[in-house]
This record gives structure tokens, sequence and C-alpha cells, in this order.
């Protein structure tokens, strides 16, 4: 199956900016990756638009999948990086696809004057909060964000990711599968491009010596379940 258009569009722009680079890199795991997306290098105009159209259309469409998202209040971008990631694709899901829901993000410190509290934006206690994430390797952020939220009143019901690595996370199984055993089972955590697609663009771009390093560390790192 060929990529969608909105998956070329992040692969390219991500490596004319340098967000998406490969290489090798040690990750915060200790592991040496052949390839490293630093989205908070997705920091223009254009780059914003293809990112937010992407989040914005993986949402819609899983939101029609079964399994797939349940319906949701409120977008949720943890801070820094999360939170124009929240706001472009809050704005996208309106004006593309007709979905109206808010958007929260939270201090990195609580504020003790005027409203007060942890997060900013429309208030999540009581709704149905999808957290947006941009890499997850070992889900740190995502459960930061999912306790964030729980402890402000809300229910996440869902996260959608900018990449899923596909890598095995703490219990021996896929982190994606950890979380979204997290959030309620299978369909709760779509994202909009995994190692794999990454694979696919390097092998329709004939780049066979990086792929050859992605497939060494798919070999080793890789959750075969998300295969």
């Amino acid at each position: 199956m060929s990529l969608e258009k909105y998956q070329t569009e992040l692969i390219e722009h991500g490596m004319t900016v340098g967000a998406l680079k490969f290489g090798t890199f040690t990750l915060k795991s200790g592991r040496t990756s052949p390839y490293f997306f630093n989205a908070g290098l997705l920091a223009s105009g254009p780059v914003l638009d293809t990112l937010c159209s992407a989040y914005a259309a993986t949402i819609a469409r899983a939101l029609k999948a079964s399994p797939g998202l349940p319906a949701f209040d409120v977008l949720f971008g943890p801070a820094y990086k999360g939170i124009p990631f929240a706001a472009g694709t809050a704005l996208l899901l309106h004006r593309d696809h007709g979905i109206d829901v808010g958007f929260a993000y939270d201090r990195k410190e609580a504020k003790d004057h005027g409203e007060g509290g942890i997060t900013v934006g429309t208030p999540v206690k009581g709704k149905r909060v999808l957290v947006l994430d941009d890499v997850a390797t070992a889900g740190t952020a995502i459960r930061g964000a999912i306790d964030t939220v729980t402890r402000e009143g809300g229910e996440v019901v869902g996260a959608v990711l900018m990449l899923d690595r596909q890598e095995v996370g703490k219990e021996g199984k896929s982190t994606l599968a950890e979380v979204e055993e997290l959030l309620g089972g299978k369909g709760r955590v779509p994202t909009i491009l995994k190692m794999k697609d990454l694979m696919k663009w390097l092998q329709e771009h004939g780049r066979t010596e990086e792929l050859a390093k992605m497939q060494e560390y798919w070999e080793k790192y890789g959750a075969k379940e998300d295969s």
C-alpha cells in the first residue's frame, strides 16, 4: 500500500527543515537509532500547516474507523511543543473536516493567581479528551498527559501520535499497544507515521543504505506485532 499524500508531505517537509534525519543518534533510552525526528524544528507556517493537516486527517479517519477513536470534546497538547500543534489541529479539524472541538495545554508550573490551575484553554473537567503527542518511544509524555488531565477532572479517551517508532516497550509489547491498553483498547492511538512508513519512503526513493540500517534496527528493537 502506498503512502498517503499527507504522510509523504510530512516526511519530505520534515527532512527539508532538518527535523527528520537519517544517520546515527543516541536516544534517551540508550539505544543507537538510525533516524531521529525532532518535532521542535517543525516551526514554520508551511510545515505547521503540513503537520496539523496530517493530524487532522488522521483524527477524522480514526473517528470513522472500527475499532477507532470515540468522540471527544478537547484536544490536549502537552507543553511546550504540543501547544501550537493542538491549536493548529483544532483549527484544521473545524475548517477541513467540520469537527468542532476545544483545545487545552498544561503549564509547567501551577498558577496560584487568576484562574489558577495547571491547564490553560478549554477546561477539561468533565470532558472527553484526546491527547496529541509527537514521537512515542517509551510513551512517557502520553502517560504524563493522562495524569495531568485526570487530575484536572477530565477523561482521556485516546491519543494521536505524529510518529510511532514501533519499538518494544517496558512490558515487552509495543509502546503503542501498552498505551492503547491504558486508554481502552485497539484503535485508541492512531498515528500519522510509523517507522515502517519511513522505511517504505526510503525504499521508494532508492535510499538502500539508510533502509538497510533501518531494517537492522527493526530486527533488533521492532515490535513485530505492529508490522
